[in-house]
């Protein structure tokens, strides 16, 4: 209300908000919502009148709004006349007045005025009297999508607004009312208007409307608007000035059903009588569908409106042999994207996909025909329709008129094909070279977007055939002297048998039939005078003639095609210049697929090259990997992974993106790779590492940059160890199904980066699943790398990871649905990796004193550990390998001493000292007492090597188990 009145909700209003109140609230019971014989208008009245005097109200009014509009529409009131009538017309939405307050909250609303404005509403009533509205539900059967938002308000005048037994009754009405509307038989038909049962309407005066609920404007073509009585110069667009045309009888059905069709999404019809301003009175049908604005305002709807006023007969039964004359509607804005399409548009233009949005060339090639844009902007200039007529590559004649409108236009199609003109005759030979053109353009079109041979032999399957009239097309390429059929159209069987066959080998007349020399044969009878060989052919493929069409390009023959007809047929001199004509585009075609294709091969080689063929299943992490090229796959990528075995059964997970695409940049991410591989096999902690790596990309010059992530994996510790150089961090499922990302320092990407490097560890609990990615696979779709960042995780919750769905599957779903489209801007690569913590049981660690000693208890505790491993094999050798370099240390390092135990897919002992100094085996001379150990070592042992500690050194050797102690794990999973 104004700064004079107030609205507050009611808390009583919940227990009798429904239309399931008790029947006992009113004071006699009213018609069941079913009754046949109550219209929606009669409905409202007796719901209204009803409300008034169980009350005992001095007036009251309903007021309906459809879903999402601007305002609330008076349809029936009692005891408001004269002022009061104009003044609730119509309540806006957003006003503070009790009838919108209560629609907003879906609560009884009560407005006091403090002033005797109400009483100039209603003559006679005290100041005191307030306005209590209660909302009219949504009735139950009609599906809701997302609102509960009412369907309208039901108002009372009264001065005893705090009775909770006048909520109850009131709420009860609104719930009859709203049952009574869902099942309403429409507006009354006039005694002596009413249409004959055989009555054809599809001849009838059409119009296209258009309603904007959110902003209370409407739009209607000519046509409508000579149908409603309207001058178009002095129509102001308002709802309510259309609302005051509407009978007032047909209002509360009228708004009734475009609430239920914006609500449920579901095509709106609705007939309805109209007061012209020059008193006469019409009866019109509207039908459209509901969709929403594209600024988000609020719900349209949008369709055709018909006067039915007084129907057509129907044909006699000799007219009813003829196809009926029927109108198709299409609405377009400015850009020419469709924006409504009834059901006889669809049935007559066929389109090729969801033509909702599209452009009308695109989405309906029927009326891609020269001059219909040019027509259509004339008559958007003109202001006034325009028409002509258009043919469609069925045959079937068309006529469409072109009507503007004040955001676009309108096009009504009807099909003509029936309807002789005088002109029909001579016009035909006119039609079918325009047609005939149309076919060669969308040939040609197809031709320009064909990428590879196969899709050469497709467009020549889809489009020559229709083109020629023909049967069949075979197509062959030539690729090192043998014949290969790329595809066919019609009988295949007969035509494999050339497949792989040496052209040199065929019999003469067949090297002829596939080498294609030009020809054009019109029976079976000349084919086999020319084809001795192959005279079984025409029996076999059903065809009676053929044009033979060699494919050159560039003075070279790349292949073959053979045009094939059901029945003999004599080639004219205009078809046999098309289709030589013809036969030079497909070859041109062929060639430049031919091309793409041995680029693409050359680009799958180098990729399949650079990155890793299989990826090891280790005891610490099981792994697997994707990698999606851009494009159309003809350029190799700059991204790449790799999961690196380390000492001590630790793993390091990598992957990159080189930016940019091409040869260079493939060369670049092969050099990283392998950098990357060697200095972390060389164990070189992760800064150095990348100090080097930033060496490496510096030193091609300005224009090369890469962005990397390194993790390492310690299953013993189960620490991660991480360093990225402006790379997105990894994105960890945790056991409980949990997602994060974890804050990594940013350091920037190789090639302008400044050492040194920051790096961060955090840890991760046994069965954690890590996914190291690059930015095309997040900035797929248009999507910012923060929401495709967001997308991944969700994707990886349990929600939508399967209990038994293993890593190969994981990945492949991951790309199909962040990839939906396999030609991105720019390459992606995905790295998944389930960690796997060693047991405790597999460890054994022992402290050992710096002194002689050491040695003996190093080896009585190899001794008695690998007893109880059962790995009585490699006591002897073990023994041998702690002896030596604890001997070692307490000779030429210092203590204190650590050795170490672990038995994974190999069994590795460790011996940990406080020196930096690094080992190096040295050539001993026959007479030296000393330098053999290392060598000795490295002859018992796999492998051996040392690695950095924070407080000195490491050696570490490795010995083959004859048994795998962890099963399963040491397998390999195929990329």
């Amino acid at each position: 209300m104004s700064g004079k009145s107030r609205c507050t909700q009611q808390p009583q209003a919940a227990e009798g908000s429904s239309s399931g109140a008790p029947a006992q609230a009113l004071h006699s019971p009213l018609p069941p919502a079913q009754s046949a014989d109550v219209n929606t208008y009669d409905t409202l009245r007796l719901g209204l009148n009803r409300a008034v005097a169980v009350t005992e109200a001095m007036g009251g009014m309903v007021h309906l709004g459809p879903l999402g509009s601007s305002g609330l529409y008076l349809v029936v009131e009692s005891n408001v006349e004269g002022p009061a009538t104009q003044r609730w017309e119509e309540v806006d939405r957003r006003s503070p007045q009790a009838p919108a307050y209560a629609v907003r909250t879906n609560a009884p609303a009560w407005a006091a005025p403090t002033s005797p404005e109400f009483a100039a509403c209603l003559p006679g009533v005290p100041s005191g009297a307030g306005l209590l509205s209660v909302p009219i539900p949504v009735a139950g059967s009609v599906p809701v999508a997302g609102s509960d938002e009412p369907l309208g308000v039901l108002s009372v005048f009264t001065r005893t607004p705090e009775e909770p037994a006048l909520h109850q009754q009131l709420t009860a009405v609104a719930g009859w009312i709203a049952d009574c509307l869902g099942n309403s038989p429409g507006p009354p038909q006039p005694e002596d208007a009413g249409r004959p049962a055989d009555c054809d309407t599809t001849e009838l005066p059409v119009g296209f409307w258009g309603w904007d609920f959110g902003t209370g404007t409407v739009i209607w073509d000519d046509a409508a608007l000579g149908i409603l009585g309207i001058d178009a110069k002095g129509f102001d667009g308002q709802i309510r000035t259309w609302r005051r045309l509407v009978h007032p009888q047909d209002l509360p059905q009228l708004l009734a059903r475009a609430d239920e069709a914006i609500r449920a999404r579901t095509p709106y019809q609705a007939e309805f009588r109209v007061r012209r301003p020059d008193a006469d009175m019409r009866r019109v049908e509207v039908r459209g569908q509901a969709s929403s604005a594209e600024d988000g305002s609020g719900p349209r709807l949008a369709g055709i409106v018909r006067d039915i006023t007084s129907g057509h007969p129907a044909k006699g039964p000799a007219e009813h042999t003829l196809r009926p004359v029927r109108y198709g509607f299409l609405a377009v804005d400015r850009s020419w994207h469709i924006i409504f399409a009834d059901p006889e548009a669809e049935r007559l233009l066929a389109p090729s996909q969801q033509w909702l949005g599209q452009v009308l060339w695109d989405a309906v090639p029927a009326l891609c025909s020269p001059g219909m844009e040019e027509v259509g902007r004339q008559a958007a200039a003109e202001g006034r329709p325009t028409e002509l007529d258009t043919r469609k590559h069925t045959g079937r004649r068309l006529h469409v008129r072109l009507a503007p409108l004040s955001d676009g236009l309108t096009l009504c199609i009807t099909d003509i094909s029936s309807i002789r003109h005088p002109q029909a005759d001579e016009a035909s030979a006119e039609g079918a070279a325009v047609e005939r053109t149309m076919r060669i353009v969308e040939l040609t079109r197809a031709l320009a977007g064909a990428v590879t041979g196969h899709d050469v032999a497709d467009v020549m399957a889809t489009h020559m055939v229709p083109l020629f009239g023909a049967k069949g097309v075979g197509v062959w390429t030539h690729e090192n002297g043998r014949a290969f059929l790329m595809g066919s159209a019609g009988p295949k069987e007969s035509l494999r048998r050339f497949e792989g066959a040496r052209v040199a080998e065929l019999p003469p007349s067949a090297q002829a039939f596939i080498e294609g020399t030009l020809d054009f044969i019109c029976s079976a009878e000349e084919f086999i005078s020319r084809f001795p060989a192959l005279a079984d052919l025409p029996a076999a493929s059903g065809a009676q003639a053929w044009a033979i069409l060699p494919l050159i390009a560039s003075g070279r023959t790349v292949g073959a095609s053979c045009v094939s007809y059901e029945h003999p047929h004599d080639f004219s001199h205009e078809e046999r210049t098309l289709f030589t004509a013809m036969s030079g585009m497909v070859a041109q075609a062929m060639e430049r697929a031919r091309l793409y294709d041995a680029e693409h091969r050359r680009a799958q080689e180098l990729q399949r090259g650079l990155l890793p063929r299989r990826l090891p299943a280790l005891p610490a992490v099981t792994a697997s990997a994707r990698y999606q090229p851009a494009g159309d796959g003809t350029k190799a990528g700059g991204d790449w992974y790799d999961v690196i075995p380390l000492s001590a059964e630790q793993v390091a997970l990598v992957i990159g993106d080189v930016m940019g695409h091409g040869v260079s940049e493939a060369v670049t991410m092969g050099r990283l790779r392998t950098a990357g591989r060697t200095l972390a096999d060389l164990e070189q902690p992760l800064d150095e590492l990348f100090f080097h790596l930033n060496e490496i990309v510096s030193g091609l010059g300005d224009g090369f940059y890469a962005t990397c992530l390194c993790i390492v994996y310690d299953p013993v510790s189960r620490m991660c160890q991480a360093i990225t150089a402006g790379h997105p961090p990894p994105v960890i499922l945790r056991p409980d199904g949990t997602c994060y990302f974890p804050d990594l320092p940013v350091n920037p990407p190789l090639g302008a980066a400044t050492p040194p490097f920051d790096t961060a560890e955090f840890s991760l609990p046994d069965g954690a699943i890590l996914a190291l990615y690059t930015d095309g696979l997040v900035e797929s779709g248009g999507l910012d790398i923060a929401e495709g960042m967001g997308r991944l995780a969700r994707q990886l919750r349990p929600t939508h990871v399967q209990v038994t769905e293993t890593l190969d599957d994981l990945c492949d779903r991951l790309i199909a649905t962040l990839l939906p489209d396999p030609r991105s801007r720019d390459d992606s690569a995905l790295l998944v990796a389930r960690t796997q913590a060693l047991a405790p049981e597999n460890i054994s660690c022992l402290q050992l004193h710096d002194d002689p000693t050491a040695a003996g208890q190093a080896r009585a505790h190899v001794r008695d550990q690998l007893a109880a491993w059962n790995l009585d094999e490699l006591i002897m050798t073990t023994e041998l390998v702690a002896s030596e370099l604890v001997g070692n240390v307490v000779r030429h390092a210092r203590g204190p001493i650590t050795l170490r135990l672990l038995r994974g897919r190999t069994l590795i002992c460790e011996v940990a000292d406080a020196s930096p100094a690094m080992p190096r085996i040295r050539r001993a001379a026959d007479t030296d007492e000393n330098g053999r150990g290392l060598q000795l070592i490295s002859a018992v042992t796999s492998r051996w090597g040392a690695r950095y500690t924070g407080s000195g050194k490491c050696i570490w050797t490795e010995q083959l188990l004859s048994t795998d102690p962890l099963g399963e794990r040491i397998s390999y999973e195929s990329v």
